[in-house]
Order: structure tokens, then sequence, then C-alpha cells
């Protein structure tokens, strides 16, 4: 939970879940809001704690939210994000574009590049995808979020943070966030080749890359991705060219 979300004020106590069923569906309502206010990785206890909800309430919305895919537990199973049906809600009301130049931009490389080609933004800890590939759907976005190092996208994010010394997430994968050496390899790739990537993390024999857009103080403010088989992630060859083309076009259009 980040500080800024620690401090948001909570929403009024909910009625507890004995109460009539439209007061347990408020309840339910609010314990999934404050896990979007929290983010990743928040604890029952603590949507208990912030909501003034009591314990045994909480832990069976929670369940409840779990087994219909709204909420999801993460890896570590210490603590929860939003799921899948969350993320399908989500996309059914217009996401933010962004500025139509960048979305031109964006669009010239999709039609000369085989594979899907996807924008991101970065806001302190969090990612939003702003303009995914229609043509290639993102494998699993409600992945992306929980299990933040798993993707290029993120893990450009995740080596951004280790750079500046910020604290890492709760959506980082517990495997990373224990081992100062996986921190530090993560850190040094990024800094040394300017871009991330992994392969076979969603899909068997695909991966994807990400380039970094900056701001003008040189702060990551944004991130272009390709999504294409592993071949072609492994050894991008004149496609990396393209790609850091429109990363450099893209970063004043973006700031």
């Amino acid at each position: 939970m980040t500080d800024e979300a620690r401090h948001l004020p909570s929403p009024a106590p909910p009625a507890d879940l004995r109460a009539r069923q439209p007061k347990a569906v408020h309840s339910a309502l609010a314990v999934l809001e404050e896990v979007a206010r929290c983010g990743a990785g928040v604890t029952a206890q603590e949507v208990s704690e912030n909501l003034r909800m009591p314990r045994a309430t909480t832990y069976r919305l929670i369940n409840l939210l779990v087994q219909d895919e709204y909420l999801v537990r993460m890896p570590d199973l210490r603590g929860f994000t939003l799921g899948r049906k969350v993320v399908e809600l989500a996309h059914l009301v217009a996401p933010v574009r962004p500025p139509q130049a960048a979305v031109a931009v964006v669009e010239e490389l999709r039609s000369g590049i085989r594979g899907g080609v996807h924008l991101v933004r970065y806001e302190h800890d969090r990612m939003r995808v702003v303009d995914p590939d229609p043509d290639f759907p993102l494998a699993d976005e409600a992945r992306l979020f929980a299990e933040l190092d798993a993707s290029a996208m993120g893990r450009l994010l995740v080596a951004e943070l280790l750079e500046t010394g910020s604290p890492l997430p709760a959506s980082v994968r517990p495997e990373l966030r224990a081992s100062p050496e996986r921190q530090e390899s993560l850190r040094r790739e990024v800094s040394a080749t300017g871009r991330s990537w992994q392969v076979d993390a969603f899909t068997p024999g695909f991966g994807c890359l990400a380039l970094p857009i900056r701001g003008p103080r040189g702060e990551l403010v944004a991130g272009l991705t390709l999504s294409a088989p592993r071949i072609r992630i492994e050894q991008p060859g004149a496609v990396l060219e393209l790609l850091s083309d429109g990363a450099r076009r893209l970063a004043p259009l973006l700031r």
C-alpha cells in the first residue's frame, strides 16, 4: 500500500453482512473500492481496519469476491488485487486516450511492425495501459497488474523504482522483492540496454520488450511495448530501431 493510499479518506463504515441484502451488496462494493484505493497486495486485515468493518465480515466478503473473480490473491497469498472481472468492466468504459498526435505515431508503428504495439503510462508506482493494440490483445491484463515484474512494461517501471531508490509496490513478486541480486540485475539490464524484455511468461513461445518514454527531467512517463514471437523479442533487429524512433517522437507528446 502506498503512502498516498494510507492517507486517503475511507468511506463510512458499511453495515454488517447480517443486514438486509442491499446493505450487504453495499459492503461488498466498499471492500472492492478499498482494494482499488490501496493497490495490489493490500491484506484483508488492512481492508477491515480501513473500513472499520468486522474482520469476519471482511473475510467473508473477500472470499466471495475472489470466488467470483472480482478479486484475486497475490502470488505470495498474503494480499489481494483486482481480478479479471474488474478489468473487463473497466473496458466497458471508454479509457482516457492519449493525445491524438501520440495515437497517430503509435498507429504508424503498428502499420509497419508485425506484432502487438501497446502504449502504457506510468504514475509513481502505478501503470496504466492507455492504448492497447486492438489487433493483438494483451494476454492476461489482470496479471499485468497483479505481478508487476512479470511483463516487460512492468519490469521497466520496477527498474525505474530501483534506480531512484523508491519503494517497490506490493505487486512485485516475492522472488524479486526478497533478492537484492535480482533487483540489481534488473536495474543494470535496463540501464545498460535502455529497454526491458521477457519471454514465455504469459504465452509459451512469445514475449515482449518495452522501451521507456521520458519527460523533460528524465523521469519515466510512459512505455512503448512490443508483443511478438520469442525470436523477434530476443533478436529485434530493425524493429528495435523503429520502436526507438517511435519512443523519441512520443516523448514530447506525452509530457
